[in-house]
């Protein structure tokens, strides 16, 4: 007979199969976390596992969504702290950490993420896709910030600091310094 779980113990072993899961698409990748060893760690069976997620892809979605709701959070706490352009700077700082502890935020034109991208339900594709697009209007849709260039190009300015992240393992400076270094002189450029 299938053991049944209390409110309490479902939300907790989901936290932990999140968590579980952040950490190894980190380490290994997509492709290389399986839902055996997501289950292993967390000290469930596997058939318990689909109580949780219907699928390994819906999982990883979820996980995903999260990572980038949290830094949606934090980053528009931060914008709204300052209400002004050194906000938004100290706000991009804050994502690139994230994205430093999170690589599949960036490794999206990886082999292993375009196997995630080709599994998802239309639905779960539209979910990423929606939280992308939260993502970007953090800087451009705030009443107190005006920009001094299209909305566009402040954006792609962005992606690209952001981006560069992929670099960090062969600059010859501190990544993280490098990058603020850039943020904080290319801020006044964008935004009165």
């Amino acid at each position: 007979m299938a053991k049944s779980f209390t409110k309490r113990e479902k939300e907790n072993i989901k936290r932990s199969l999140q968590e579980a899961c952040k950490q190894s698409w980190t380490q290994y990748g997509y492709k290389k976390t399986s839902v055996d060893d997501l289950c292993r760690q967390v000290g469930i069976s596997k058939g318990a596992f689909y109580i949780f997620f219907e699928s390994k892809e819906a999982l990883f979605c979820e996980v995903l969504c999260s990572v980038q709701e949290q830094m949606n959070k934090a980053a528009f706490e931060t914008i709204e702290m300052y209400r002004n352009k050194y906000g938004v700077a100290a706000a991009l700082k804050l994502i690139y950490r994230e994205y430093n502890k999170n690589n599949f935020l960036y490794n999206s034109d990886s082999t292993d993420f375009t196997m995630l991208k080709n599994k998802l339900s239309e639905e779960q594709s539209r979910k990423i896709e929606e939280s992308n697009n939260r993502s970007s209007q953090l800087f451009v849709n705030q009443p107190y910030l005006k920009l001094k260039v299209h909305p566009d190009m402040a954006l792609s300015v962005f992606y690209s600091l952001i981006m560069n992240i992929k670099n960090k393992n062969i600059l010859t400076y501190n990544h993280i310094e490098l990058f603020d270094f850039m943020v904080d002189h290319m801020i006044d450029n964008l935004y009165e």
